[in-house]
């Protein structure tokens, strides 16, 4: 073990340098640490020296990390987590919690679970608040790197949404799968069948993370692909696209039963198998070594 270069670098780098692949900013992660950005600006100049890599370079207002930074963010992530734990021992009180926590996942998925994250924020009542990032905005590498706390998904059971080693996943919510329509779509008052269902065009959900659904495998391969006329990022702008047309959107049933665009839409029960669904809570393992995103992790856990 090199005891002299470790020597040199403190977790004062390391957290300089773990805000900093959040931020982006010199005088955002100098204001979340409470120190001058001509500290920060030392600081940067002390680790990039010591790791012979620049580490960030500017491009405009942002400084943007280099591959060696992204490539070492999550043993980075894995240092300060254990060495928090090591700081913060005992019994987490969350009404003396002064830091802030961060959450991952799609504008539906929000609504589902916006009562529960209201109760957690409630709980958390001196704490600096919760960050809501989209999916797209922050997805499985900010989770390894520990720029994200947790993330919420809906995906095939049967797949697990990562198989990343550093990550963990659990399903917390069990679902269904429906056909949502217009009200005076030519099928709303007819029964769905497979011919119908894929007579008809649909809307499609992006995501460029997780693999093709099960349901449209097995239903390629047992009936014919679905017409996706359409692609959106979520199923609340699917669900307006709905209302404006002939088109099918394939979602979840929990969603379509709480979702305010989702409200005068025609639900059908799919006419083929498709498996099991539900929404999962994937996290980094290094993060609950943190007293904080361990009670963060039950509170989650508890949405079952």
């Amino acid at each position: 073990m090199d005891y002299l270069a470790l020597s040199r670098i403190s977790l004062k780098h390391l957290t300089a340098f773990h805000v900093l692949l959040s931020t982006h900013s010199v005088t955002t992660t100098a204001s979340i640490l409470c120190v001058t950005p001509s500290s920060i600006s030392k600081t940067l100049g002390q680790l990039r020296e010591q790791m012979n890599d620049e580490l960030f370079y500017r491009d405009g207002a942002q400084l943007v990390p280099t591959a060696f930074a992204l490539s070492i963010g999550a043993e980075v992530h894995k240092i300060l987590s254990s060495m928090n734990g090591i700081l913060h021992q005992g019994e987490f009180q969350p009404s003396d919690f002064t830091g802030e926590i961060s959450l991952s996942m799609r504008e539906s998925t929000f609504e589902l679970f916006s009562h529960k994250i209201a109760d957690i924020s409630q709980q958390l009542s001196t704490s600096r608040g919760i960050k809501v990032y989209a999916k797209e905005q922050a997805s499985f590498d900010a989770l390894i790197r520990g720029q994200v706390d947790f993330m919420i998904l809906p995906h095939d059971i049967s797949q697990p949404p990562t198989r990343s080693r550093d990550l963990m996943w659990k399903q917390i919510v069990s679902d269904e799968m429906v056909c949502l329509m217009a009200k005076d779509h030519p099928l709303a008052e007819k029964q769905l069948s497979i011919d119908n269902y894929l007579a008809y065009p649909h809307i499609g959900i992006l995501d460029k993370d997780l693999a093709e659904p099960y349901f449209e495998q097995n239903l390629t391969q047992q009936h014919g692909s679905r017409n996706v006329v359409i692609s959106v990022a979520d199923f609340g702008a699917a669900a307006v696209m709905c209302h404006q047309s002939d088109y099918l959107l394939t979602c979840s049933k929990k969603w379509a039963e709480q979702s305010r665009q989702a409200k005068g839409l025609v639900s059908k029960p799919l006419p083929f198998e498709y498996g099991k669904v539900g929404y999962s809570l994937v996290w980094n393992q290094a993060s609950l070594n943190d007293p904080a995103l361990q009670w963060l992790h039950s509170q989650l856990i508890s949405s079952v």
